[in-house]
């Protein structure tokens, strides 16, 4: 499952959300099986800002009845120049490098139970979080993120979430 949510120029000037450099909304619907995947912007679990000024904004880290836990939000460039996402977010595993540019390098902590728990991998080895976006977010524009993990136990309430370039976040999951 591949879900990437962009509003270009495309959209028949209906205004759906922050722009994303990734390309326009419908080509990134047709790289997904299940539409878009937005965050609920009503709240914000955690910013983070990297060197470069790029915030990182978590909205969810939503756990469902299938096992999983998935975590969205925004990178946002409120800049004017370009940023060039760096390939640390991809990962260091091989079979991520090929795939593209994607956030599998996002990893998270749950430090009352011990474990650190990585993007899940569906059955081709596909990091199941958002992926092959344009590897650059423009000044003033936003990229939509997710990322799936396995959920940790349902006693644990709160993981700390790490992302290359960014400091550490201690957010709480829904």
């Amino acid at each position: 499952m591949f879900s990437v949510a962009a509003c270009g120029g495309e959209d028949g000037g209906k205004d759906k959300g922050p722009a994303a450099s990734s390309g326009n909304a419908k080509d990134q619907e047709d790289k997904s099986s299940g539409g878009p995947t937005l965050p609920d912007r009503s709240k914000t679990l955690a910013t983070l800002k990297n060197d470069a000024g790029i915030e990182m904004i978590v909205h969810e880290a939503k756990r469902d009845s299938g096992g999983f836990l998935t975590i969205s939000g925004d990178f946002k460039n409120p800049g004017s120049e370009g940023f060039t996402t760096p390939v640390e977010w991809s990962g260091q595993e091989e079979a991520v490098k090929g795939a593209g540019p994607s956030l599998a390098g996002m990893t998270l902590v749950d430090s009352a139970g011990k474990k650190r728990y990585y993007v899940l991998r569906d059955t081709d080895n596909r990091a199941l979080t958002t992926s092959n976006y344009t590897s650059s977010i423009e000044g003033g524009k936003s990229l939509n993120f997710f990322a799936q993990f396995p959920a940790p136990p349902n006693t644990t309430s709160k993981v700390d979430l790490q992302f290359p370039g960014f400091p550490n976040a201690t957010i709480e999951i829904s």
